[in-house]
């Protein structure tokens, strides 16, 4: 028993979701920092103000993923999920332009980020639950061409409605017009785009699934562990647990005693909590015999993850740790960097602002371009030779902005954009089309949603210390976080020829 091969209407329509997704989620990356800096924050505090989000992503994608594996209603197992996560976004993106202070501002992006996060990583699930291997790789690249168009259109927003005569300043602690119309866009795609999805497309039935599952081994699987085998993996992770607890208490001590920068609190009470506390709870209830609860099933299948999943965990470190440096930096290094100005309130910092906007566009509109072509380059060379190629490509772009002294059209919102669209288009596919044929169906939410550790890890660990780099070394100069960054993804392509991806590839009509 195969899952039925599905055309090109109806795989377009299962992914048409991802295009109001990925106007919320470009909404917020190329205007948030812009919100931020609008309602007095310091160049310095702008990364932790970001922390919240991923943080909540971090926590919240795995339990998604856990649940809607084992979920079914009427409206199918995956589709509650990303409708409920689309009602809660598109209010959040209404309200986030009319933060009227810094901390309710930084609640908000939690609140958005939160929800974006409930309504997208279902959506890989769902490639993964409908089509048939051979398909897959198209799957994901109808989902980079939405999320590329999508992020392409809402990132020029700002710029269209401040053309139609919409103001694009305002007074100090207020949000332009331009931003937040653009937002009530965003919110307004949001919903309908996954409504047409959640209405249009249809998902398999549990006991099809298991069908499925039947005819296929499933390596991941380890069940009936016996008494003696939990109770020795439940002091191995005690025992891990106790070791990261302890590291990140003595972290949090150095930083208080040198009185180092608050930023880098994030990183242990990640520490203290993700790594210690966590492991300890597992460890004492599986020593309990306390087994048969969920908290213990993802901690076991975290440690029992497909072998491409650690290999793939660095090349997705390396590459998220560049692309939130770009994005909470961009804005800030462009209006600094090539503007020569801070002041919110200016002509040239909204100019600068703006212009970040259509470089962020750009680069949306050469990813959704370069969607359909990397399974072709994958074919004739290897999927990891592409993704090597396309992150080196994103990192030369990311190190270009420091050249740039002439903000031209072409200089600025084109060049260094081509190599990041490259490269983001890459990210959005080749990762997922070489771990989705390695999961087993009745897990794929859940590791789908472990995966995104290896994007939210890098994403708090850019916003703990990127801000005590560039502050403490490179004189609170912005644009020094994009080089890293741009470094950061060159690393990640050249670890991706590491990975051992033998699946053949085939490319559909």
């Amino acid at each position: 028993m195969e899952k039925r091969r599905l055309s090109f209407w109806q795989i377009w329509n299962m992914s048409f979701g991802f295009l109001g997704i990925q106007m919320g989620f470009a909404l917020q990356n190329s205007n948030v920092s812009r919100i931020f800096q609008t309602l007095g924050a310091d160049i310095d505090d702008i990364p932790i103000l970001w922390v919240a989000a991923p943080m909540t992503g971090l926590i919240i994608q795995p339990i998604i993923g856990y649940f809607s594996d084992r979920t079914w209603t009427k409206l199918g197992r995956r589709k509650p999920y990303f409708l409920a996560g689309a009602i809660f976004a598109s209010a959040a993106l209404f309200i986030m332009p009319n933060s009227p202070v810094l901390w309710f501002a930084a609640g908000m992006l939690w609140i958005m980020d939160a929800s974006i996060n409930v309504s997208m990583e279902p959506f890989r699930a769902f490639v993964g639950d409908n089509l048939p291997e051979k398909q897959r790789t198209m799957g994901f690249a109808m989902q980079s061409f939405f999320i590329g168009i999508g992020a392409y259109f809402a990132s020029k927003l700002p710029l269209i409605l401040t053309h139609f005569g919409v103001e694009n300043t305002a007074p100090l602690g207020i949000i332009p017009d331009s931003v937040k119309y653009s937002f009530y866009i965003g919110g307004v795609a949001f919903l309908i785009a996954v409504l047409w999805t959640v209405i249009t497309s249809k998902e398999y039935s549990p006991e099809e699934l298991a069908a499925f599952e039947n005819h296929k081994k499933d390596t991941f699987e380890k069940e009936n562990y016996s008494t003696e085998w939990y109770q020795n993996n439940g002091k191995s992770h005690l025992n891990k647990g106790l070791i990261f607890f302890a590291i990140g208490i003595l972290f949090a001590f150095a930083i208080f005693h040198f009185e180092l920068k608050k930023d880098l609190y994030v990183l242990a009470l990640g520490l203290i909590a993700l790594g210690g506390l966590a492991m300890i709870i597992s460890g004492l209830m599986q020593k309990a015999n306390n087994t048969e609860n969920g908290f213990v099933t993802i901690m076991n299948d975290f440690q029992f993850m497909p072998k491409i999943m650690k290999q793939l965990a660095w090349v997705q470190f390396f590459s998220w740790f560049a692309l939130f440096s770009m994005w909470i930096y961009t804005t800030l290094a462009v209006t600094q960097h090539i503007y020569g100005t801070t002041d919110t309130t200016s002509a040239a910092y909204n100019t600068g602002a703006n212009q970040v906007g259509e470089m962020f566009a750009n680069y949306n509109l050469i990813a959704a371009l370069a969607a359909f072509l990397l399974p072709l380059l994958a074919k004739i060379t290897s999927r990891k030779f592409t993704h090597f190629l396309a992150l080196t490509l994103g990192g030369l772009g990311l190190i270009s902005i420091y050249f740039i002294k002439d903000p031209s059209t072409f200089n600025m919102e084109w060049l260094p954009m081509i190599g990041i669209g490259i490269a983001w288009a890459s990210i959005l596919s080749i990762p997922y089309a070489m771990l989705s044929g390695a999961l087993p169906s009745n897990k794929m939410g859940y590791y789908m949603g472990v995966f995104n550790f290896f994007i939210v890890i890098p994403q708090l660990v850019a916003a703990s210390i990127l801000g005590f780099l560039v502050s403490q070394f490179f004189n609170s100069e912005p644009i020094y976080a994009l080089l890293i960054g741009g470094f950061s993804m060159i690393l990640a392509g050249i670890i991706a020829l590491t990975i051992n991806d033998e699946s053949k590839i085939t490319i559909n009509d």
